[in-house]
């Protein structure tokens, strides 16, 4: 890296569903988002001590016709409500992907394609790193699908997978496939937890 920019940082990377909010398919109202209990908390920490805290989501509802975009940012615009108001928590950066292959589901014109971006591909992380100056190889991907865990590994990243929403499902080899996560951590306070431990921020 050029000596002129300043050092990279590490990260947090969070997926959403499953891990911040409880898993509840596709919301189609935004009132039916709710954090899980203790994910305030735990985002607040990463605040307190000064470690980039980011979402990074697949959400192809957009691509399935089942709401557009729109609805995708109301949701997050509630999600970063709960967080603020139950701990005083926010989130440094949102990324999600809307896009979905056609082969995979993706109808809607607009959003069905192939794209980087959708996990396990690196795309998101990818981006996020080039505009918050993030060292990626120090970072940490924190979610309940082997493909969270993946997409850590495809960027270079420590994978935790959480047993909260699909994790346990995916640990017992009835959800997607195995996978081989870095850490496995009972839910994102634990998991962050033991961040905390690797960078010595205890």
């Amino acid at each position: 890296m050029n000596q002129n920019f300043p050092s990279s940082q590490p990260a947090v990377f969070i997926d959403r569903d499953g891990v911040l909010n409880i898993e509840a398919g596709y919301i189609h109202h935004v009132n039916d988002l709710h954090l899980i209990p203790g994910v305030a908390n735990a985002v607040r920490r990463l605040n307190d001590l000064e470690i980039f805290s980011c979402l990074v989501s697949n959400q192809s509802g957009p691509a399935r016709d089942y709401y557009p975009v729109s609805h995708v940012e109301a949701l997050h615009q509630r999600l970063c409500q709960l967080l603020q108001a139950e701990a005083g928590a926010h989130l440094n950066a949102l990324y999600y992907c809307p896009y979905l292959s056609p082969p995979e589901g993706g109808t809607n014109p607009e959003f069905s394609l192939w794209s980087t971006w959708r996990k396990p591909n690196t795309g998101m992380l990818v981006a996020a790193a080039w505009e918050h100056n993030l060292d990626l190889s120090q970072s940490f991907m924190v979610g309940d699908k082997a493909t969270d865990v993946d997409m850590a590994h495809n960027a270079g990243c420590c994978g935790i997978l959480v047993q909260t929403g699909f994790g346990r499902s995916v640990l017992s080899g009835a959800y997607q496939h195995h996978t081989q996560p870095d850490y496995i951590a009972t839910d994102l306070a634990a998991a962050v937890a033991w961040i905390c431990e690797q960078l010595g921020k205890l």
